[in-house]
């Protein structure tokens, strides 16, 4: 699976920006990264969201134990990769029928908490056991909320283009194709959105910090997050906001 936010959609750490990176090329420009999935997965279908970015997935050469998904519900677009373990008990949680899949399943998660909270992030990503990494990409706001499990368990990775957008891929090579040398594996146990960076959902009163990321050839590749055991965030608590309300500028 493969995502390309725009930096007006997707604004990614800083820290993934490696200073020995002399990569040029733009991931977005003439749908160069796009192309280069197609090529890669020639069975591969790309999904245009206009100036705000690029989805594509295909289901070749995928593990069977870590299937992938493409979902469109309503205007949330969202790539899943894995599986989950408790999906009768969320699928019950969201009053969803016995044919929902595991995509339907994170957009429903991710709708429960932009119109209807408060539900903490945090607790929402929590309640979904499994091996899983995913992509959702609202439309009609205009925002992201990306995750992986506490494990790291599917493989996922992120990085930055010549131009600061954001690419996504469950193949390295891809992300490397796009960022140069700007990019890592994605944090597990983390979750990302649009107006709230990167966070940790298992360690949600703790602060992330970024440590420069080296290869096996001793190369500086991006930057890998881990939680700060001695930085506490500080809470304000969270505002009682009508039911109408677009949570997805809290979180």
């Amino acid at each position: 699976m493969l995502a390309v936010f725009d930096k007006s959609v997707a604004k990614s750490p800083d820290a993934l920006n490696s200073p020995d990176n002399h990569q040029e090329l733009s991931a977005l420009k003439n749908g160069f990264l796009a192309n280069h999935f197609a090529t890669l997965y020639p069975g591969s279908v790309t999904i245009s969201l206009g100036s705000s970015g690029v989805m594509a997935y295909s289901l070749e050469k995928q593990n069977p134990l870590l299937p992938r998904l493409f979902v469109v519900v309503d205007d949330i677009f969202c790539l899943f990769q894995g599986h989950i373990e408790n999906i009768a008990v969320l699928k019950q949680q969201y009053g969803l029928n016995k044919t929902a899949n595991e995509g339907i399943i994170v957009i429903e998660a991710y709708r429960t908490l932009r119109d209807r909270g408060p539900y903490p992030p945090d607790q929402v990503i929590r309640d979904i056991q499994g091996k899983f990494a995913f992509i959702i990409y609202d439309s009609s706001s205009k925002a992201t909320f990306i995750a992986s499990d506490a494990d790291g368990s599917v493989p996922f990775f992120w990085g930055i283009d010549a131009e600061g957008n954001l690419v996504l891929a469950d193949d390295v090579k891809t992300v490397k194709k796009g960022c140069g040398k700007s990019f890592a594996p994605f944090p597990k146990g983390c979750f990302f959105t649009s107006s709230g960076g990167l966070k940790s959902y298992e360690h949600p009163l703790n602060e992330l910090k970024a440590m420069p990321r080296v290869d096996s050839s001793g190369q500086v590749c991006g930057a890998t997050f881990s939680v700060d055991v001695d930085a506490k965030k500080e809470s304000s608590g969270m505002k009682k906001i009508g039911s109408a309300a677009n949570w997805s500028t809290n979180y």
